[in-house]
This record gives structure tokens, C-alpha cells and sequence, in this order.
């Protein structure tokens, strides 16, 4: 189920929120402190959309924006005591989906929610097998539907060579002569350990999907698009 992680500081505003977003069905989660959104964002996949005070006891709402950006297009909804203009310009630049002042109503926030929930969450769908993937060969790093993979070494390399060529089977063979440095002393089961991470982290992501394809007898191939930073 998807959750709304509130990141507020003041427990009267996070209480009123709270009770808001769960009268109209959503599940929730509150921390007070920049860096455990940070965090939070980066672990936990149920999350669809935070709400982020701007005014935080440990690191300006804007950098935690900033950072999560780095990894994630999670929609963002910025609260601010302040109302100037160059805040809300700022807050929409870096990234943010919406910019609410406070005072503010519960019920309006919870409308905005919904509608951007409504927006981002179901865009017709032209192909259902497409899946996105973003590699950042600098950073070694794939993004998974906005998400980045924790992934080893080996993992990174044989899902950046499937998705070179979507659709193509690759023996186990061929995958070991591109990635191993040593090939003829590896066993072929290393490749189908490798592989077996691998679903099992995209599967933490979305538990509907498999792109990895087996090939029994020939190998692995994958289905989707990916597009190289």
C-alpha cells in the first residue's frame, strides 16, 4: 500500500495533517527531522508522495528536496510559514510538485494530494511490459521506476549489459566473457545467483513485474527501455 510520508517538525501540525490524510484512506508515516526523510525516501518503496515542511531543525527543507532528487522523482508538496514569492520559485525550480503556506487547510492539502497522486500514479499505460530504467554508468548506479538499485559490482554490470540490447538473449557464456575478468574459473551458476538478486530487488520495487526473462537452455534477456545519463 502507498504511504504519505509527512517530514514536520511541529507535532500540531503533523497531528492535524495526520488525522486529515487518514480520514481520507491514506496510509501515513511522520518524522520530525530532515535527514530521516532523506532516509526514509531512500528505503522505504511504498512511499508515493512527501509532504516537507521547509523550516526543519536539522537541514533546510530545500536541500532535503535537493538530495532526494538525486535519486528519486517522488512528488513533493512544501509547507513554509513563509509566503514570499522567491520561496515558492525556489521550491518549484528544485524540483517540488506544489507549494502550500501555512495557515493552511488539512482538506485542501489532502485534495492536492489526490490530485497529484491522480496525475503522476495513472498515466495510461501504451505498453504494458515497458519498464523504466535510468543507468548512470559515472555514478554505477540504475534507477528502477525512480528508485535506485542497491546493487553489487557483478548485479550492475549484467543488468547494464541486458538492457543494451532490450529483448536479446544472452548465453550465460556471453555474460561471463563481458563481465568476468576470469571467465573459464567462474561457474555458469554465478550468473544465475546474480540474477536471482537481481528480480528479487526489482521485485521490492514492484512485486507485479519481472522484465529479467529465462531463456531455458540459451540464457536471459530483459523487456523494457533504459536511458543512459
Amino acid at each position: 500500500m502507498s504511504t504519505i510520508l509527512l517530514v514536520e517538525d511541529e507535532s500540531a501540525i503533523a497531528d492535524t495533517v495526520l488525522y486529515a490524510l487518514q480520514t481520507d484512506g491514506f496510509q501515513t508515516h511522520w518524522v520530525g527531522l530532515g535527514l530521516e526523510a532523506i532516509e526514509q525516501a531512500r528505503q522505504d518503496q511504498t512511499i508515493a508522495l512527501i509532504i516537507l515542511d521547509v523550516g526543519l531543525p536539522d537541514i533546510n527543507g530545500f536541500d532535503v528536496c535537493k538530495r532526494i532528487r538525486q535519486f528519486s522523482e517522488i512528488p513533493i508538496i512544501f509547507l513554509t510559514a513563509r509566503n514570499d514569492e522567491i520561496d515558492r520559485v525556489v521550491g518549484l525550480e528544485i524540483g517540488a510538485d506544489d507549494y502550500m503556506s501555512k495557515p493552511f487547510s488539512p482538506r485542501e492539502l489532502s485534495a492536492r494530494v489526490k490530485a497529484i497522486l491522480k496525475r503522476t500514479q495513472h498515466r495510461p499505460d501504451t505498453n504494458s511490459t515497458q519498464t523504466d530504467f535510468v543507468i548512470d554508468s559515472q555514478r554505477a548506479t540504475i534507477r528502477f521506476r525512480n528508485h535506485v538499485l542497491d546493487l553489487t559490482r557483478y548485479e550492475f554490470q549484467i543488468l547494464k549489459l541486458l538492457l543494451s540490447q532490450p529483448e536479446r538473449v544472452f548465453s550465460r557464456a556471453q555474460i561471463m566473457d563481458h563481465i568476468w575478468q576470469s571467465p573459464d574459473t567462474s561457474l555458469d551458476r554465478a550468473v544465475d545467483t546474480h540474477v536471482k538478486s537481481l528480480r528479487k530487488k526489482l521485485r521490492n520495487i514492484d512485486a507485479d513485474t519481472d522484465p529479467i526473462k529465462t531463456h531455458r537452455g540459451f540464457g536471459y534477456s530483459i523487456q523494457g527501455s533504459a536511458d543512459e545519463l
